[in-house]
């Protein structure tokens, strides 16, 4: 769809002229954003309606204890390695039913130094080590250390997570459902005090899993599986062959294909565990941009395969849709941006204007700004935080610039590895790229 855009875009100016043309680009995003719009309202008034009962009603503990494997890929992570296996250590979950696979994936830090020690010191934790030449960045260290694998079911956390004790317990309840072929946990930010940034990534995050996934969750059963602080079932993931070494999202491929099997993914607000937030800008950046990049690869792999399926609703398929264009609505924003402009400066028919300018403005921002209130709201946020909510305004511009940046990227084939997300403590030039 966006891929065709230029040239209708030329087209129509050749058919209609310039200003019939902006208007019609003009009328068409606010279409879909007032479609965006009114999901995100929907997922707003779902998670403040229904999101406190499951965050504090009683949890049901049926005793189901299947077997666990825990793995952690790890490059590059000396800073926080100790904290991640003494958090691992720390689960709450019978020791004989709970294997700890931590990979070393090409570390040029002392990760792999410090982790042979740690395994030394106990016995049910493993350390796998790959060469950095060996590739497939997370994806490959998660498929090498799931050869290793005897549990039947996968829990997966990054490098710097910080999971609750009781975090193992609360995701395998919910595979006594056979349907269900993955779980994911809430994360929250750790670090929110380190700089504006981590704020505001924070704040994104409260959306993010209080409304956003939540939203998914109880209105259409459709969360996603997120990449860390998830659970899979092991049989489900060997007979895809594994994660996608060819995906830098591989947590969003994998949504698709375990959906796209009449699996389902469920999110448990409850499941918490803790992760560091990027600090900067440029950390932002590249982060963002690994998730862009990623996300319209999926939908560029699988929309046809999610409308051509039997097994989604009509409804469903459009959720499905939304769901992968998300990372293609900043470059829309970006786009409207542009008539916004052209309008203002009356390239567009004289009288359309104020109307125009309004709705399209109001409806770019009104959406999210829906899901960062709610999430607030949520996690009981003292009422200072919400002056914060107008720094928004810049970083959408910045994810107006790297999304936008992702997709011509994208269209062009230029090459791109996973990339390692740089931790609070790394020094300023710690990039890594898988």
């Amino acid at each position: 769809m966006l891929i065709a855009l230029p040239g209708l875009a030329l087209t129509s100016v050749g058919t209609i002229g310039v200003g019939a043309t902006i208007t019609v680009i003009g009328i068409g995003l606010q279409v879909v954003f007032v479609t965006f719009f009114a999901r995100h309202l929907a997922f707003a008034i779902s998670a403040l309606h229904t999101a406190p009962r499951d965050l504090e009603g009683p949890i049901v503990d049926t005793g189901f204890r299947p077997a666990v494997a825990v793995i952690v890929a790890c490059r590059n992570e000396q800073q926080v390695i100790r904290k991640l296996v003494a958090s691992l250590l720390a689960l709450d979950y019978p020791p004989a039913l709970l294997q700890l696979i931590v990979v070393n994936d090409g570390s040029t830090d002392r990760t792999g130094e410090i982790l042979t020690s740690l395994a030394a010191e106990h016995s049910h934790l493993t350390a796998l080590h790959r060469n950095g030449d060996e590739g497939g960045g997370k994806s490959g260290a998660l498929n090498a250390a799931l050869t290793m694998v005897e549990a039947d079911i996968v829990i997966v956390f990054d490098g710097d997570h910080q999971p609750r004790p009781d975090v193992v317990r609360r995701h395998v309840r919910h595979f006594e459902d056979p349907t269900i072929a993955a779980v994911q946990g809430r994360c929250q930010i750790s670090n929110p005090d380190d700089s504006l940034i981590s704020r505001l990534v924070a704040i994104d995050y409260l959306a993010g899993y209080l409304v956003n996934e939540y939203g998914r969750q109880s209105i259409y059963r459709l969360p996603a599986y997120g990449g860390a602080n998830c659970a899979v079932r092991t049989t489900s993931l060997r007979q895809l062959g594994g994660w996608n070494v060819g995906s830098v999202t591989e947590d969003t491929d994998l949504t698709i294909r375990l959906t796209l099997t009449g699996q389902r993914v469920r999110y448990d607000v409850t499941a918490v565990d803790e992760e560091e937030g990027v600090v900067t800008l440029g950390r932002f950046w590249r982060q963002r941009y690994r998730w862009a990049r990623g996300h319209q690869q999926v939908w560029r792999d699988y929309r046809g395969a999610v409308w051509r399926s039997p097994i989604f609703s009509r409804i469903e398929k459009i959720e499905m849709t939304m769901f992968l264009l998300v990372f293609h609505v900043p470059v829309l924003s970006g786009l409207g941006l542009l008539v916004l402009a052209l309008w203002s400066s009356g390239a567009a028919p004289a009288g359309q204007d104020p109307v125009n300018l309004f709705l399209l403005w109001t409806l770019l921002l009104l959406g999210p700004l829906l899901e960062l209130s709610a999430g607030l709201l949520l996690a009981r946020a003292d009422r200072r935080e919400a002056p914060i909510l107008l720094f928004f305004l810049p970083l959408f511009l910045v994810s107006v610039a790297l999304c936008s940046k992702a997709w011509f990227d994208g269209i062009r084939g230029s090459g791109y590895t996973w990339g390692k997300t740089v931790r609070a403590g790394d020094a300023p030039a710690g990039a890594v790229s898988a």
